[in-house]
């Protein structure tokens, strides 16, 4: 009879999420994740089959959370005021623990950048969640008056604005240099959809 998983699986799974979303797939090793874990390879093995297998699990839960985190900005104001509170407030003006994590950049758009030409299932997986989040934002966009048509432009311009600015927040640079842009993107589409 098989030994019982002894670990707070959850736990560990966001453990190995932000590991991941830190260092990427490809630097971040077995052994890396066994310490960050906190548990033997056979553990690891029979509770998350191989690394791919576990790094699938945790971009899965990032893409969820960050969706999560929109919607919720979508129930507490009006459309185009959620989305850009969802950058502001979770990619640009973090404070405390979560400033540290503003300069990892975001998981999917890392995950594309490091994986396309190199492992194009796991590429493909990123590029999908964020066709979903560049879908929200087109619902935030007609939910605010813009034609589907005009909603579709502005979300896809979005999307672009969101992947620059999570690859240029690994550069460090201070608020003021994204928050600017950002209140200007914010502006165009503002004026797009009067």
């Amino acid at each position: 009879m098989a030994r019982p998983i002894e670990f707070d699986r959850p736990k560990a799974v966001n453990r190995a999420l932000v590991l991941f979303w830190r260092q990427g797939y490809q630097a971040t090793s077995l052994a890396d994740l066994l310490a960050a874990l906190g548990i033997g390879r056979s553990s690891f093995y029979a509770a998350f089959t191989d690394k791919q297998s576990l790094f699938i699990e945790c971009l899965d839960l990032f893409a969820a959370r960050t969706v999560q985190l929109l919607q919720r900005a979508r129930t507490e104001m009006p459309p185009v005021d959620a989305l850009q509170s969802f950058f502001e407030r979770n990619f640009i003006g973090a404070r405390g623990a979560g400033a540290v994590r503003g300069h990892w950049g975001c998981m999917l758009v890392n995950t594309v950048l490091e994986m396309s030409g190199v492992d194009d299932e796991l590429a493909a997986r990123a590029s999908d969640h964020l066709t979903e989040m560049q879908c929200i934002f087109q619902a935030c966009l007609q939910d605010a008056g813009a034609t589907p048509a005009r909603a579709e432009e502005l979300a896809a311009m979005l999307m672009l604005f969101n992947e620059g600015i999570r690859v240029s927040s690994r550069r460090r640079l201070p608020d003021a240099q994204h928050l600017q842009p950002l209140a200007t993107t914010f502006r165009l589409i503002r004026s797009a959809i009067a």
